[in-house]
């Protein structure tokens, strides 16, 4: 289970959470939009973005990023990369926000050097849930999912049987009610992998979660994982017929691999081959 893919999910159902999370409490919010969209050039697609209402000029565009581990490559390279390249396909006319939420701080790569001058800079937040406040739990029932994502693995059983006969207390929706215990179900297969469903089901107090979502889901996903042999291939495939094409126009290797988002290595890969 990927953990980007539950933040996103969360952030589809109950986009009040992220608000709620940095910091944002303007009623207005309620109007942005949660969604992907795909950055033209690359076929790389940005799949964490708030978007206002056309008529909120002044609102920004919160560009959102998920990490739940550390990558091999730096990530701010391909994230920044993959915003300004949205920004010069789309040309929006609101200001932008990065926001990436690590589920721990030891996640944080830092800032390459290239992009110090985001260091303390309001365009850039970084949220670490392992060092949320315990109160914040408190405030919303979004934000208390959060911060579950990055709870310690031995408190978690107790928080989640919590915040489940809470879901229960609180959300008098029965669907809303459902959607929201079945995402604690879906944090829970990401924290413990290497328990079966059942044992998920008995931690939580559910039972076996066979017939859930989250269980459709992770099959899916299982599925899914044997088709990204293919993209792999399609993207090896793009590179082979841009790279020499964008050199014969005069540019150089550093400047392709910052627009399609890939390593200079792995751009010198592609002239070799030629």
């Amino acid at each position: 289970m990927k953990t980007d893919s539950i933040f996103y999910k969360i952030f589809q159902l109950f986009p009040s959470a992220f608000f709620e999370l940095i910091g944002e409490d303007d009623p207005r919010t309620v109007t942005y939009v949660f969604t992907s969209q795909e950055v033209k050039q690359t076929a790389f697609r940005l799949d964490g973005i708030f978007m206002p209402p056309t008529r909120l000029r002044q609102f920004p565009i919160y560009f959102v990023e998920a990490q739940a581990y550390k990558e091999k490559r730096n990530f701010y390279y391909r994230f920044f990369s993959q915003i300004h390249l949205y920004l010069n396909d789309y040309e929006p006319v609101n200001a932008w926000q990065a926001v990436v939420i690590f589920t721990e701080r030891r996640f944080d790569q830092a800032l390459p050097h290239h992009y110090s001058e985001y260091d303390n800079n309001p365009r850039l937040q970084r949220i670490y849930l392992d060092e949320l406040p315990s109160d914040v739990s408190d405030r919303s029932l979004g934000l208390s999912l959060l911060k579950l994502l990055g709870t310690k693995p031995k408190e978690a059983p107790a928080k989640g049987r919590s915040l489940i006969d809470r879901t229960r207390q609180e959300l008098t929706d029965l669907t809303v009610q459902r959607d929201f215990i079945e995402l604690v179900e879906t944090v829970f297969v990401y924290k413990f992998p290497k328990l079966s469903f059942s044992e998920v089901g008995e931690m939580l107090g559910l039972g076996d979660l066979k017939q859930t979502r989250a269980y459709q889901e992770a099959l899916q996903e299982g599925r899914e994982e044997g088709r990204e042999e293919g993209r792999e291939e399609a993207r090896k495939e793009y590179l082979t017929r841009m790279v020499p094409k964008l050199l014969q126009k005069g540019w150089t290797v550093e400047e392709i691999a910052e627009d399609t988002g890939v390593s200079v290595e792995t751009v010198q890969e592609f002239i070799t081959q030629e």
